[in-house]
């Protein structure tokens, strides 16, 4: 059964797919040295013969009979293997060549001929036979003993080098796929334990020194992006029954109330009319969220283009001044002498920077001014800054107004359900911004600080 597994993994199938990649490169490498042994040796062979031929044809008849009389007997016969002289008619005049070679044609062109000697078995040469001016035909050849001993020895030395090889090859892919097996089978156990509920369970990843680490840690950053959505769900689940509770409360009462007294049709219509003011804001508070865990899917980064920072700030600021202006508030803008560009949703962005500019004015007094600035980074990307001169944010509570619900103790009295910047942060992390609540100018106020990369 281990060992079934250990050959299904995919390092031990890789491991294969390099052992046949050097097999075949190994055939092919030994076919190619195989040839071009055999093509260098036929050419030298030739050019030997050829050679030795010219050389002995220019000798006298008589001559060249002892020469070759001598060569038959001699060591010389190391050079030239086998060499005969007959006449026109085949018959053996003097050599070690008995008698004439079957196929073979007085063409001056050498040609591989087999061989059948008195005794033993036959055998391969290249033979050459040329026609002397006398008549006579000088044949002259060369054995390929020196060749099939080489052939020999390649052979040998192709297996030996080949089969250690692709047996620590395999010994190294079996040793491969322990190791990725065991390390698999850590892995599983955790998902094990993460699926009977242990949502704090990690896959082991070490350093992330290799693929497979790398993807165990993806796969943690991924369970621990799930574990925070659930926590932020558990409390997203708590806070909506928390804020709902009381205006549903608020609505069952007064048309309770109304119900029991008996009242007149104009304090029914009255009742009626606060319950459906209370009910509009749990409609509000239902919608926020909706919006925002439609935001957080980030389904709308489809929609992404580029943008001017600027010129939607200018369309913001426009929208607001108004409304500045009626409570007394100076808008300002601050933009630089060219255009700050993104990549973005123009509808969010608005939403993102309409609700900024909202909150800035309901929480500065009259004669207070609100800065929006568009900043180019000098490292790239954009800041977007909305700075106001009201009341500010303690330090403690800075983090804590940008989660769902939360509102602090200096903003009670302004109407609202504390959503708002929660979908700023949403807006700002489909875009892979970053919000930073700061002191506004001169220590007073608030100042949010939104960093495009």
């Amino acid at each position: 059964m281990f060992l079934t597994e250990l050959f299904r993994t995919a390092a031990f199938r890789l491991t294969l797919m390099a052992v046949a990649a050097m097999a075949g490169v190994m055939v092919m490498q030994f076919a190619l040295v195989y040839t071009q042994m055999e093509a260098v040796e036929s050419h030298r062979s030739t050019e030997l013969l050829r050679g030795e031929a010219r050389l002995l044809s220019e000798m006298t008849p008589e001559h060249l009979e002892y020469v070759i009389r001598k060569r038959a007997t001699d060591d010389m016969r190391l050079v030239i293997s086998s060499a005969g002289l007959f006449d026109s008619g085949h018959a053996v005049i003097t050599g070690d060549l008995r008698s004439w070679p079957r196929g073979l044609k007085a063409d001056g062109k050498p040609h591989n001929i087999e061989i059948y000697p008195e005794e033993g078995a036959p055998y391969p040469m290249r033979l050459l036979a040329v026609t002397l001016t006398d008549g006579n035909i000088l044949v002259l050849g060369r054995s390929f003993h020196l060749l099939a001993e080489q052939k020999l020895m390649l052979r040998h030395a192709t297996v030996l080098a080949a089969v250690p090889t692709l047996l620590f090859a395999l010994l190294l892919g079996m040793v491969l796929s322990h190791r990725a097996l065991s390390r698999v089978k850590d892995m599983h156990e955790a998902i094990d334990l993460i699926m009977a509920g242990d949502i704090h369970e990690r896959l082991p990843a070490g350093k992330e020194r290799d693929d497979l680490e790398r993807l165990a840690g993806s796969v943690n950053r991924m369970l621990d992006r799930l574990e925070r959505l659930m926590d932020g769900m558990r409390e997203v689940g708590n806070d909506i029954a928390h804020d709902l509770r009381t205006p549903l409360s608020r609505v069952r009462a007064k048309l309770e109330r109304a119900l029991s007294t008996g009242s007149q049709q104009e304090a029914l219509e009255g009742a009626v009319a606060r319950a459906v003011d209370d009910l509009d804001q749990c409609l509000a508070i239902i919608t926020a969220l909706l919006r925002i865990a439609e935001i957080e899917s980030s389904r709308r980064r489809a929609g992404f283009a580029v943008l001017d920072l600027g010129e939607l700030v200018a369309d913001v600021v426009d929208l607001y001044e108004p409304i500045a202006e009626t409570e007394g508030i100076h808008l300002l803008t601050q933009r630089g002498p060219s255009a700050v560009t993104i990549d973005g949703d123009r509808h969010l962005l608005i939403e993102l920077l309409a609700n900024l500019v909202d909150n800035a004015i309901k929480f500065t007094p009259e004669g207070g001014q609100v800065t929006v600035a568009v900043l180019r980074r000098p490292a790239g990307g954009a800041v977007l800054t909305v700075a106001d001169t009201g009341i500010g944010i303690a330090r403690e509570e800075r983090e804590a107004v940008l989660s769902r619900f939360y509102r602090s103790d200096k903003s009670r009295h302004v109407p609202g359900n504390g959503l708002g910047l929660s979908l700023v942060s949403a807006i700002a992390h489909l875009h892979e911004a970053s919000v930073a609540v700061e002191e506004g100018p001169d220590g007073r106020g608030t100042c949010f600080r939104i960093t495009f990369q």
